[in-house]
This record gives structure tokens, sequence and C-alpha cells, in this order.
């Protein structure tokens, strides 16, 4: 096996880095226009992040132009804890976050696109820093690594092992040959919704500078508000919700579907299997959810916020539908608290955890294609018991899956689950109850924010001990890079020279 090319891991690091400072720059923007008062601050962790990156890019600039498969790893997973390292900085210095562990867990959270917070007051945070919070969110949505592949030919350095290893979901659509064309067509994509979500947003009645961080935070299923009690905030004015929750189901769903859509190639959309199961999971939930809160009226009544606006029974949809979506898009937004929606509810809700949207969409989880495949190989497993000799392949899209992705999807699962109960176990052995523990878990590795217990809809996580907040960005940080690219770097065959 080749020695690692060093030089280009740092180099490409030192593009991430100065990508975050130029990002950071936009929230010195908005810190001035809004006259916050930590404007120097932000500036500040701005020059430092873009001197770092600018010394790392110098410092290699003779590096060997190859990126293979070993060096797509160790750049997506350290790049990752480098942006969550830099990304600190406006916290700590501005002192909105003194604590090294609080920011470094807010930051992880922003861009795993988790949303889970350590913030009592967010409130009371400076307009800058709020904004570069939900920045955070948007950068890690569709991936830095996949922004930095759009740059990358421009130095000469190809960028498909790094987008092999960034790219979420079981497969990486590419719409284009080239894979930069794809990157770039991606975040045209995602920045139009951006923008889109902001206009209308700001039409139906938010401010600009909510407006603006909710889309950030919806459009990559991040789930940061801008106010303490989050979306409940806009309980009396169901049409902000309802915006919300259509972007959030675009955002669950396959960017490359939104692709087709605008290029007029709706049958392709509409015969997907995935957006299919994606859509029908949505109905059956809301469905089950409307139904159980509606008639469990001291429910809809002290736990959902001027249920007559628009009536009780629409009331009791809009909250139904906007929490499944937030949770199977694992956006995390929050218009009430579903744990108080009956133990059976609160079950159901807790499944969904481990439900995710659609591969290749902004969504964590274990997605969508994986359970329909997990369950087509379930059925043809039974069929093959009573007809041993007969070819009967597992099917996705009308075309036959390989064995190949069928066990990899297979080992993903076990691996998933695996996971969940170390990282259930670990919470518990911080002292944390039941409820809580598997609920931190579940809601960490699936990226999703809210969680069950002491950890719920209502709460934060800044009850967890300080190795409690480092436990979860490590959780959230291998969900979001669908634990093969994270754990394959902790074995010792990764690391060794033949």
């Amino acid at each position: 096996m080749p020695r690692l090319n060093y030089q280009i891991i740092f180099h490409v690091m030192g593009l991430l880095l100065l990508c975050n400072g130029a990002f950071m720059l936009l929230a010195v923007l908005i810190s001035w226009f809004y006259q916050d008062g930590v404007t120097l601050e932000i500036s500040s962790a701005a020059l430092i992040t873009l001197f770092i990156g600018i010394l790392l890019m110098f410092s290699t600039r003779g590096h060997r132009k190859e990126v293979k498969k070993r060096e797509g790893y160790i750049i997506v997973t350290f790049g990752w804890i480098f942006m969550a390292l830099s990304g600190t900085l406006p916290y700590i210095i501005s002192e909105s976050i003194p604590q090294f562990h609080n920011a470094f867990f807010e930051t992880m959270s922003g861009y795993t696109t988790t949303g889970a917070s350590i913030l009592n007051d967010i409130e009371s945070i400076p307009d800058g820093i709020l904004f570069w919070r939900s920045l955070t969110h948007w950068i890690g949505g569709m991936g830095i690594i996949v922004l930095a592949i759009a740059i990358l030919p421009l130095l000469g350095i190809g960028g498909m092992q790094l987008f092999a290893a960034e790219a979420p979901g079981p497969n990486a659509d590419k719409l284009k040959p080239r894979i930069t064309d794809t990157a770039k067509r991606l975040w045209l994509i995602y920045v139009s919704y951006t923008v889109a979500e902001t206009i209308l947003l700001r039409i139906a009645g938010m401010s600009f500078f909510d407006a603006i961080n909710h889309s950030l935070s919806t459009l990559s299923t991040g789930g940061f508000s801008t106010k303490n009690i989050s979306v409940a905030y806009w309980n009396d004015q169901p049409l902000i919700q309802y915006i919300i929750i259509l972007f959030m189901v675009l955002a669950g769903s396959n960017f490359v579907l939104s692709y087709f859509s605008f290029k007029g190639r709706i049958q392709k959309v509409l015969h997907d299997d995935e957006f299919k199961w994606y859509i029908l999971f949505i109905a059956v939930f809301t469905v089950l959810a409307s139904v159980l809160i509606y008639f469990e009226a001291d429910i809809t009544l002290s736990q959902i916020d001027h249920p007559m606006v628009w009536g009780e029974a629409e009331s009791a949809f809009r909250h139904a539908l906007f929490q499944v979506i937030s949770i199977i898009t694992t956006t995390g937004f929050v218009t009430a608290d579903y744990t108080m929606w009956t133990p059976f509810l609160t079950l159901v809700f807790f499944g969904l955890f481990f439900l995710g949207g659609s591969a290749g969409s902004t969504s964590g989880g274990v997605k969508v294609m994986r359970h329909i495949i997990m369950i087509r190989n379930g059925m043809t497993e039974f069929r093959r018991s009573l007809h041993p000799n007969a070819i009967l392949p597992v099917r996705f899209n009308g075309k036959s899956v390989s064995h190949d992705i069928v066990f990899n999807i297979l080992g993903f699962f076990i691996l998933y689950m695996l996971a969940f109960i170390i990282g259930s176990v670990v919470f518990g052995g911080m002292g944390l109850d039941f409820e809580t523990a598997i609920g931190g878990a579940a809601s960490s590795l699936g990226n999703i924010g809210p969680a069950l217990g002491a950890l719920g809809p209502v709460n934060n996580y800044d009850i967890l001990p300080v190795f409690g907040k480092y436990w979860s960005a490590f959780l959230m940080l291998i969900g979001r890079l669908e634990l093969f690219t994270v754990l394959i770097i902790l074995t010792p065959y990764f690391w060794r020279n033949h």
C-alpha cells in the first residue's frame, strides 16, 4: 500500500479553512448591519481562520496532485473536525459560548446538521453569532467537501474520492459525467431553494433575519432556530409553518430528483421508488398522529398553542404533519412537545429517529432507500426458502440490486444499530436515565436534535456532562458521514503501509 500523500491532505484542509473563513465574513456583515456589538470578534475569528488556511495551502503548494481513497477518507473526516474547531472561534472570542466543550458541541451540531443545542437563552445571543450558527448548518448540509470539489479542478486536483466519502446515502447519483458539474448543480439547487424559502417566509410575516436563518436551517435539515421555543413561536401563523413544511420535504428528498423536476422530467420523480415510499411514510404517520392528537382533547388544547387559528382539526393535522416531517427529515424543528402526545406516539416518534430522509438529500439517519432494500431482501429470502433454486433478485427502481450493495446496506444497518447500542450504554454510564440515554444516542447518531426524556423537544443538551457533550459530538460526526468514513480510519489496517 503506497504511503499517504500528507501534503495534499493538509493542502485541502487549508482550502476548507479558507472556505470557512469566507463564510465567517458573511456573519461579519450581518453583525455590522445589525450593530450587535460583536463585529470585531467575528472579524478576528474570520481572519485567524483565513490565516491558518492560507498558511496550510502555501506550505504545501508543492504537493502531488492526487487524492486516493485513503486520502479521501482522512480529508473528509479530519476536514469536518478542522471545520468544527475553527467554527468555535466566533463563539469563544465573542464569549457567546465561552467554554470550549460547549462551543465545540454547538459547532459540531451545526456542521453535522443535528440542531442539538446547549444554549438556554437563544434570543439573547448577538445576531451575527446566531447567523453564523445557522450558517454552519447550511455549510454542512450539502457538504463543504462537495463545495470544495467544485473548486479543486482549479487547483489541478481530482475530487472523486472526496465525493465518494462525503456524499450522503448508499448511492451518489451523478447528474453529469464530470463530478465538478454535479457539485455545482447541487449547490445551485441548494442556493435557489434557500433564496425561495427566505422570500416566502418574509412575505408570510417573518422578519428578514428570522427568514434567512430558518431557511438556512431548513434546507440543511438542521433545526437551529432564532427563538427559544423554535418554530412554536409562530404557532399563531400557520402559513409560516406550512412553508417550512414544504421546504423540509424538498430538503429531505433526493436533490437529483429536484434537478430532474426542473428539467421537466416529472415522470422520473413520480416513478422513483424511494420518493414514493418517502411520501407514503410521511402520509401514514401524519394521519396516525393527527387522529390521536385530535381525539385527545386535553393534548390538543394544552400542548398546542392557538388551536383555534384555523380550527382544531387543522391544528392537530398541522402539528402532526410538522413534527413527523421534522423527525423523518432529521430537521428537528419543534412546534409542540411530541413526548406529551401519549406514550404510544412517543414510541412512534422514537421509531422515526431510525428512518431518515432520502439518499442524496441533506437528511441524516439510515435513509429510506436502505429500509426499502432491506425489506425487499427480507421478503426475497422468504421466497428463496420456498424456491431454493430460483433466481430471485432484489429490485429497486425496476433494476436488480447487486449482492454487494445489499450486503453493504445490511452491514451498515448492523453497524448503525451497534453504534446506537454502544452510544446508549455510554450515556447510561454517565448517569442518564434509560429514556434520555436511548433518545440522546438515537438523536445524535441520526442528526435529529430533539430526543426523549431530559433531552426532549422543550429541553436542550446543556444537562450533559463535559464528556457526554464530546461523546454526543462523536456520534453526530459518524452519523453525518455514514459511519464507514469515520470508523474505517480507526482501524489499524487503514494506517498500515504494505
